[in-house]
């Protein structure tokens, strides 16, 4: 019984994170971030398990592919600014504070509706900030609405709308290196 439920459940991520069009899109994302990363910064935020993958994939980025990829997921930036300016305006008052025209932003939300992100969004898109989204559920979520490149999961179950989200900002990351195998120090 439960080896039948792992089977149904590992074929729920069948055909969801690979197929031309999200190829093109990640070699794009890829270039974007690499030309970005020469003269730009790149920032990337998310909500609870997004935000724990926008900080992996931070450290990966910068670490391993030497590319600068921030984020501000310290508690003490996030609650002065949500005390200050409100839980739904501190990623765009942080985007306010750092970034810059022909910067870019990377944002993450399952549902495509965290209105933090989408707040984010339309600041970084009256700013001249490329706007890039990881995004699930509906496929018209206001979110993707507002990026410049959007990757969207054809799926409902937040655990694996974040997997993909990862596994396809990983691969940027090892592409960018040139190789899936490598010394982590």
């Amino acid at each position: 019984m439960e080896s039948k439920w792992f089977k149904d459940y590992f074929k729920l991520y069948d055909g969801l994170s690979l197929n031309d069009e999200i190829i093109n899109q990640l070699i794009d994302l890829k270039k974007q971030i690499q030309e970005k990363a020469k003269e730009n910064s790149i920032f990337i935020f998310g909500n609870g398990g997004s935000a724990a993958i926008a900080s992996h994939v931070a450290v990966d980025f910068s670490k391993n592919a030497k590319t600068n990829i921030m984020t501000f997921n310290e508690y003490d930036h996030i609650t002065c600014l949500a005390n200050d300016y409100g839980f739904n305006q501190w990623v765009a008052k942080t985007l306010e504070m750092y970034a810059k025209d022909g910067d870019m932003v990377i944002l993450i939300s399952s549902s495509g509706k965290s209105q933090n992100m989408v707040n984010a969004a339309n600041y970084a898109r009256k700013n001249q900030i490329s706007v890039v989204t990881f995004t699930g559920f509906d496929i018209n979520n206001p979110l993707k609405a507002i990026g410049d490149i959007n990757f969207w999961v054809d799926s409902k179950a937040y655990n694996i709308i974040e997997m993909i989200h990862q596994i396809w900002l990983l691969s940027v990351c090892d592409s960018i290196i040139g190789k899936a195998e490598y010394s982590a120090s």
